[in-house]
């Protein structure tokens, strides 16, 4: 099956104008707290921010801040020119934190998950520092269908100096307000290989990874010809309070007609997260046994998946065999965040 390196190419020009981007001095330090190196970003509020903003900003949902990985994930070209046209933290906070009231003040990079969830729930989804002619009056009625046009009239926008800047910070608000999702933790999952997996092309097969957990996707690198692939990829997954078991699906790319299943898994998290739970801070802890998902005729497992808590993570081996698929084999790596880590 041929494969063009066409899509890799252009997803790698778009990640080094985000890397271009967080070069620039107020692009070095989390918009929200000032942690210096952030390494994640909201794709369409425009600004870089910490890890423990980004819990925060995950269980906030996808329609107020769709949080990316700089380094990690892949980026479409809307999302790094909405990024390159805000510009970064200093005209995002330009506009968000354009009236800090008095007695209000801005968390610090040690500040507790309470007081960053506070100032970020009021800094963006209740638009309280912003100003008074740029805060939408009303979402109610819009459609997640809608194209650009119907956007601009959920919003009303008083100043017309500043219409296209707020347009651009405030198209993330164009869903509704409504049916926010709350998520207790983010799911690390780091795909290391394959093994044995099934052929869909004539002698081999070019496989990818795609996670499932509620209405989010996490989609691995595509694997040209190799039957036997080594990812060590990270993917990542936020974890709502209602939450399921991860479906895994191993596909085989078509340039030219619709992608080959190739296998699938259920992975239950529950053991997991349930063991961290009860440990708390696992840096605490030394390196120990905490949990144990157990192989059985109803889960894919080849062997017992052992929790450990290593290094002051808590982590968790994954061997699968897939499912409804002749052949294949995937190995895992689990591992639990929590949103004030």
């Amino acid at each position: 099956m041929s494969y063009s390196a066409a899509g890799q190419g252009k997803n790698s020009s778009g990640k080094r104008r985000i890397s271009d981007l967080l070069t620039q001095s107020d692009n070095r330090v989390c918009a929200d707290c000032s942690a210096p190196d952030p390494k994640w970003a909201s794709a369409n509020i425009g600004v870089f921010i910490c890890l423990k903003c980004c819990g925060v900003h995950r269980s906030l949902g996808t329609h107020i801040s769709k949080v990316l990985s700089v380094t990690l994930d892949e980026w479409s070209d809307d999302e790094v020119d909405s990024m390159i046209e805000i510009g970064g933290n200093a005209s995002a906070n330009s506009v968000y934190e354009a009236f800090i009231p008095d007695g209000v003040s801005k968390p610090g990079p040690d500040a507790s998950h309470d007081q960053r969830m506070q100032f970020i729930r009021s800094k963006y989804e209740h638009q309280e520092f912003l100003k008074p002619s740029l805060r939408i009056t009303s979402v109610k009625g819009s459609n997640s269908s809608s194209s650009q046009q119907p956007v601009k009239s959920s919003f009303q926008l008083k100043n017309s100096m500043n219409l296209d800047i707020a347009l651009s910070l405030l198209i993330s608000w164009w869903q509704h307000l409504e049916g926010m999702v709350e998520f207790i933790g983010l799911l690390k999952v780091t795909l290391k290989k394959g093994t044995n997996l099934a052929v869909r092309d004539m002698r081999t097969s070019d496989s990818y990874v795609v996670l499932t957990l509620g209405q989010q996707t996490a989609k691995s690198t595509v694997m040209k010809s190799n039957l036997n692939p080594v990812w060590n990829e990270e993917l990542m997954l936020s974890v709502p309070h209602d939450y399921g078991s991860v479906k895994l699906q191993v596909f085989d790319y078509d340039a030219f007609s619709g992608d080959d299943i190739m296998g699938e898994a259920g992975i239950d998290i529950q053991p997991l997260i349930t063991s961290a739970m009860a440990f708390g801070d696992p840096e605490m802890f030394g390196d120990m046994q905490i949990g144990k998902w157990l192989k059985s005729r109803n889960n894919a497992l080849i062997e017992d998946s052992i929790i450990n808590i290593a290094d002051g993570k808590v982590k968790q081996e994954v061997h699968i065999k897939l499912q409804n698929v002749e052949s294949g084999e995937l190995e895992l790596e689990l591992e639990w965040l929590r949103l004030d880590q």
